[in-house]
């Protein structure tokens, strides 16, 4: 088998018009990401604490008692948002591309719907930061014309299937508007 072999797009078509999930990887990515984040945010609230705590002179007991109660249900809080939100964020969010465009579903409590028809495409984008490259992911930004939610951005894509939708959507056709 040659090496252009490995280039050759999988069987499968990008606009096949089926609704997609985003790549199951995105679920660890946020969890890392929402790990990260609760982890600065605990640990923010524990250096000022620490300063409360030792500053303030005459402070009641029970009060003494309650800050640190408050940080720990906060860091538990934050530590069960940052495991389970992203399993339930993948589960409502989908895609679907054909000939005409790409429609993004997202959100779990305000939910958008978003269409976006290739004639309106103006460029597209593929980007990566150093936490998605480590999990294969991959953000599709789409531009369209106008100057108010003129991005429309698709994160949670394996990076070659990002690439393909965004080649696919560039390609101009009959209904071209460009």
């Amino acid at each position: 088998m040659s090496e252009t072999a490995d280039v050759v797009a999988p069987s499968e078509t990008i606009d096949d018009g089926q609704f997609h999930h985003l790549d199951p990887r995105v679920v660890q990515h946020g969890r890392l990401v929402g790990g990260l984040v609760a982890l600065a945010i605990v640990t923010g609230l524990l250096f000022a604490m620490m300063i409360v705590l030792a500053a303030v002179d005459g402070m009641p007991r029970w009060l003494r008692l309650l800050i640190p109660l408050g940080v720990l249900f906060i860091a538990i809080t934050l530590g069960v948002l940052a495991w389970r939100w992203p399993s339930v964020e993948h589960r409502w969010c989908k895609y679907r591309v054909d000939r005409d465009g790409i429609e993004i579903h997202k959100g779990v409590v305000w939910r958008t719907l978003t269409n976006v028809p290739r004639s309106r495409i103006q460029h597209t984008d593929v980007s990566q930061g150093p936490i998605e490259r480590n999990f294969e992911l991959a953000t599709l930004h789409i531009f369209t014309a106008g100057t108010e939610h003129s991005e429309v951005t698709l994160n949670g894509l394996e990076h070659g299937r990002a690439v393909r939708i965004r080649d696919h959507l560039l390609l101009g056709g009959e209904n071209d508007g460009v």
